[in-house]
C-alpha cells in the first residue's frame, strides 16, 4: 500500500481491477503520472488490451470536502452520453486499503490538450473554432436539465456565492500561511456585495478551463471534459467568469492567459465576445455586474492555490516545487479580484 502521491501500487490496482471490472484484462504494463492534476494525483495505466486513467485522493491528512473523488465520478457517469462530452467512468473504488486512498478509473481520451488559450504553433481557424467550441460545452452544461440526470441534490440549495464565499473564506482561513492583507480585504467585500439571488441553479464545473478540456486529434470538437472536484449545483457565471479570469492572466506557461497579447491578430475573440455568444447560446439578454463574478474567481482561486501551498510545506502536495511557486500568487489574484469589484 503506497501512501505516496508520485507512485502506485500496481499490483494491488491491477488485483482489484481483475476482481471488479467486467472485461478487464491485465497485467498494468505501465503506470505513468500526469504532470497536471495538482489536487488529485492522476495515473495512465498501461495494459495490453487498452489504456484507463485513474484518479486517486491524495494520502494523508486532508481539508474536509476537499479532493471528492466519489463526486467526480458520480458528475461523470451521470454526464456521459450528453452534449457535454466526458470519459466514460467504470468503477469507483472508496475502500482506502486498497491503495491507501479513494479512486476511480475511467477511459483515456486520447486527443489534443491545449495548456493555454493562446494555443502556440496553431492556426487562427483552430484557435477560433477550439474556444467557440469551449463556448457551446460551457453553454450546454449550463442547460444539462439536473432533474433527469439525477443530481438535483448534487449541491444544496439558496444562494450559492453567499454559500462559496463562507466555503472558501472557511477555507483559505484553514489553510492560511502568513497574513494577506489584499485577500482580508477581499473577503470583507465580497461579503458585502453577493448580488441577488436570480434563481438560476445549473451544474457547475467550478475549474473549467482549456487545460481542463481534451479535442479531437484532427478537428476542434471537444472530445472531453476533465477534472469536476469542483463541481456542484450553483451558478452559471461562476464558470464564466472562472474563463474570463484566466483570460486576464499573463499570456505564456507560466500565467496561461492572454494578458498583452493582439487576441483579433491570433483570431481569438474578446472577453465581451465570448460572453456574448454564451449568451445568446442560452437565450439569455447579457449578464449584470460581472465585475463580482470576476471578483469572487479570483478570491476562489487564491483560496485554492493557499490550499496547494500548505499541502507543500506540509509535505503531501501532487507537485511541490510548483505548488510553493504557485503560492507566491496569493496576493495578486486578491488584488485582481479587489480591481475586478471596482471595475
Amino acid at each position: 500500500m503506497s501512501n505516496d502521491t508520485q507512485t502506485l501500487d500496481t499490483t494491488a490496482v491491477d488485483a482489484w481491477l481483475r476482481a471488479n471490472l467486467p472485461g478487464y484484462e491485465g497485467p498494468i504494463v505501465q503506470a505513468r503520472k500526469f504532470a497536471t492534476g495538482q489536487s488529485n494525483p492522476t495515473f495512465l495505466l498501461v495494459t495490453p488490451a487498452r489504456r484507463y486513467v485513474l484518479r486517486r485522493k491524495p494520502p494523508g491528512k486532508l481539508l474536509k470536502s476537499a479532493h471528492a473523488v466519489d463526486r467526480e465520478f458520480r458528475v461523470q457517469k451521470a454526464l456521459y452520453g450528453t452534449k457535454v462530452p466526458v470519459p466514460k467512468v467504470h468503477l469507483l473504488c472508496e475502500d482506502d486499503s486498497v491503495i491507501g486512498s479513494a479512486f476511480y478509473v475511467m477511459d483515456f481520451a486520447d486527443g489534443r490538450n491545449f495548456k493555454e488559450p493562446t494555443m502556440p504553433g496553431e492556426d487562427n481557424a483552430t484557435r477560433a473554432g477550439v474556444i467557440d467550441e469551449m463556448n457551446r460545452v460551457l453553454a450546454e452544461l449550463h442547460m444539462v436539465d439536473i432533474d433527469a440526470m439525477g443530481l438535483s441534490d448534487y449541491g444544496p440549495p439558496g444562494n450559492y456565492f453567499e454559500r462559496q464565499v463562507a466555503r472558501w473564506t472557511k477555507q483559505y482561513r484553514a489553510s492560511e500561511t502568513e497574513p494577506v492583507p489584499a485577500m482580508d480585504r477581499l473577503i470583507e467585500r465580497l461579503t458585502a456585495e453577493i448580488p441577488e439571488d436570480d434563481g438560476q441553479r445549473t451544474l457547475v464545473h467550478g475549474d473549467y478551463r482549456i487545460d481542463n478540456m481534451i479535442f479531437a486529434k484532427d478537428s476542434t470538437d471537444c472530445i472531453a471534459v476533465l477534472d469536476w472536484e469542483l463541481s456542484t449545483i450553483g451558478h452559471p457565471y461562476a464558470d464564466l467568469a472562472s474563463v474570463i479570469m484566466q483570460w486576464q492572466m499573463p499570456a505564456g506557461e507560466e500565467g496561461r492567459g492572454m494578458g498583452g497579447i493582439d487576441r483579433t491578430a491570433l483570431g481569438l475573440p474578446s472577453d465581451e465576445e465570448f460572453i456574448a455568444r454564451y449568451c445568446e447560446r442560452r437565450g439569455l439578454p447579457g449578464v449584470d455586474n460581472f465585475g463580482f463574478y470576476l471578483s469572487f474567481c479570483f478570491f476562489r482561486m487564491a483560496g485554492i492555490i493557499q490550499g496547494v501551498l500548505k499541502r507543500a510545506l506540509d509535505g503531501n502536495a501532487s507537485n511541490p516545487e510548483r505548488a510553493i511557486k504557485l503560492g507566491q500568487y496569493v496576493p495578486v489574484f486578491a488584488e485582481h479580484g479587489l480591481k475586478a469589484l471596482d471595475s
